[in-house]
C-alpha cells in the first residue's frame, strides 16, 4: 500500500471543485436525501412511537427515550467512522475504478432497508432497539458520504443555494414518509417495509447516473486503526473555526431533538388534539411549507451577498420564538404559526450552515471524515435530548418547560456562529 504523496498533483477526487453542477445532478442527489431523511425521521415521528407504546403503553416516553437514545449513539460512531473510510476507499472491479463514494451510499441503504424489514415485526424494546441500531449504522454510513457529495462537487460560490435545495428533504422526508405510512399503507409493520423499499429506489438514481470520482491509490493515506481513530479529534486550538460551527450546530440540533421528540405525545396530552396523527401530519406540512420557502431563496441570498453568519443568527432567533409559542400558549392556532415560523427558521439555517461548514473543514483528503464529526452534532442531541426532555415533561414542569429550555438553547446555538472568524 503506498502512501499520500502532498507534492503530487491533486486528483479530481481531492481537488476544489470549480465547475458549477447541474441542475439534473441537484435533483439526483436531493432525491437520494429524501429516501434518507424518510428512513431516519419516519420511524422517531410515527412508527417507533407506535410500536413502543403498542409494546409498552404505561412506560412509552422512557421506553422512546431509551430506543432513540441508543441508536443516535450508535451513530455518533458509524458516521465519522464511514467517512474516514470512504475517504480511504480504492475500489477496483474486473479492472475498473470506482469511486470512493457510492460504494458506501449503494451498502448504507441496502443494508438499512434490510434493518427496517427486520424492524417491522419486533416485539421487544429490546428488539426494536437492536434493529434500530442497526439501521442507523446503516444510515449513517449513507448520510456520511451524500453529504460530501456537496464539498466534493460544488464550487463555494454555489453551495449556498444547493445546500438549500438538499435541505429541503430533511423536512419533505417526513411529510411524504408520514403520508406513506399514515394514508397509502395500513399497519406499522408495512409502514417499515414501505419506508426500505422507498429509500432503496430513490437512492438508486444518483448511484447509477453520477459521477463518483476514484481515489488514485497513490494518494491513498495508510490505514492504521489507531490513526484512524485519533483523527476523529480535530483539535479546537488548531481549527477553531471547526470547533465553533460543532458547538452551533450541536445547540441548534439539541433543540431540534428536545422540540420534536414528544411532538405526537403532546398533542395527544397536552393541546388534547382530538386526532393526534393527523394533527402532527398537518403540523408537518406547515413546518415543511415554511422550510421550502425559505431554504432555497435563503441560500442564494446568501451566496449573492457572500455572508453566512447573520442568516443562522435569526434563522435562530426565529425557531426561538416558535418554541416559545409552544411553551406559554398550548392550543392548537398557536402549534400551527410555530409549525410555520419553526420551519421557516430552520429552512434558512439548514441551508446556511451546511454551506458555511464546508468552507471550514480542515482538509480536502479527509472531507468525508471531517463532515462525519460534523454530523455528531446531529446525532449527538438524539442521545442527550431524549435523555434531558424525559425528565422534563415527567417531573420538571412538563410541556412548558420543555418547549422553554428548546427556545433558549436553539437562540444560544444560532448565536455561537459569530465566533466564527473566516467566513463572514
Amino acid at each position: 500500500m503506498t502512501t499520500f504523496d502532498p507534492t503530487a498533483a491533486l486528483p479530481a477526487a481531492l481537488a476544489e471543485p470549480t465547475t458549477r453542477v447541474r441542475r439534473s445532478w441537484v435533483a439526483l442527489l436531493f432525491s437520494a436525501n429524501l429516501g434518507l431523511w424518510m428512513a431516519f425521521f419516519t420511524p422517531i415521528q410515527v412508527l417507533l412511537p407506535q410500536q413502543v407504546e403498542a409494546i409498552d403503553p404505561a412506560r412509552k416516553e422512557t421506553m422512546l427515550a431509551w430506543v432513540t437514545g441508543i441508536g443516535a449513539l450508535a451513530a455518533i460512531v458509524a458516521n465519522p467512522l464511514a467517512g474516514a473510510l470512504s475517504d480511504r476507499t480504492c475500489l477496483r472491479i474486473a479492472g475498473r475504478e470506482f469511486g470512493r463514494r457510492h460504494v458506501w451510499t449503494a451498502a448504507g441503504a441496502l443494508l438499512g432497508a434490510v434493518s427496517l424489514l427486520l424492524l417491522a415485526n419486533r416485539q421487544t424494546v429490546v428488539g426494536v432497539t437492536v434493529a434500530w441500531v442497526a439501521a442507523q449504522v446503516c444510515f449513517n454510513a449513507m448520510l456520511a458520504t451524500l453529504t460530501a457529495a456537496v464539498p466534493d462537487r460544488v464550487p463555494v460560490a454555489q453551495r449556498g443555494g444547493v445546500s438549500g435545495w438538499i435541505g429541503i428533504p430533511q423536512a419533505l422526508g417526513l411529510v411524504v414518509g408520514v403520508v406513506l405510512v399514515t394514508a397509502v399503507v395500513t399497519g406499522n409493520a408495512a409502514g417499515y417495509v414501505a419506508i426500505a423499499v422507498a429509500v432503496v429506489l430513490l437512492a438508486a438514481p444518483f448511484v447509477l447516473f453520477t459521477t463518483d470520482d476514484p481515489l488514485p491509490r497513490t494518494h491513498r493515506p495508510v490505514l492504521r486503526w489507531r490513526q484512524l481513530f485519533a483523527g476523529m479529534w480535530i483539535s479546537p486550538r488548531r481549527h477553531p473555526d471547526f470547533a465553533w460551527a460543532f458547538a452551533t450546530r450541536f445547540l441548534v440540533q439539541l433543540g431540534n431533538a428536545l422540540g420534536t421528540l414528544y411532538l405526537l405525545y403532546f398533542l395527544a396530552d397536552r393541546v388534547r388534539y382530538a386526532d393526534p396523527e393527523f394533527g402532527l401530519l398537518v403540523l408537518i406540512l406547515l413546518y415543511t411549507a415554511g422550510l421550502m420557502v425559505t431554504a432555497v431563496v435563503g441560500g442564494r441570498l446568501s451566496d449573492r451577498s457572500g455572508r453566512r453568519k447573520v442568516f443562522v443568527v435569526w434563522s435562530g432567533v426565529i425557531m426561538a420564538v416558535a418554541a416559545l409559542l409552544l411553551a406559554v400558549w398550548p392550543v392548537w392556532p398557536a402549534a400551527m404559526v410555530a409549525a410555520v415560523l419553526l420551519g421557516a427558521g430552520y429552512g434558512v439555517y439548514l441551508a446556511i450552515d451546511a454551506a458555511l461548514i464546508t468552507q471550514v473543514l480542515p482538509k480536502a483528503t479527509d472531507r468525508a471524515r471531517d463532515l462525519g464529526v460534523i454530523n455528531i452534532a446531529n446525532s449527538a442531541p438524539q442521545v442527550l435530548g431524549p435523555a434531558l426532555s424525559a425528565p422534563m415533561v415527567v417531573h420538571l414542569g412538563g410541556y412548558p418547560t420543555l418547549y422553554a429550555v428548546t427556545a433558549v438553547v436553539t437562540l444560544l446555538g444560532g448565536a455561537l456562529v459569530l465566533k466564527i472568524h473566516s467566513v463572514p
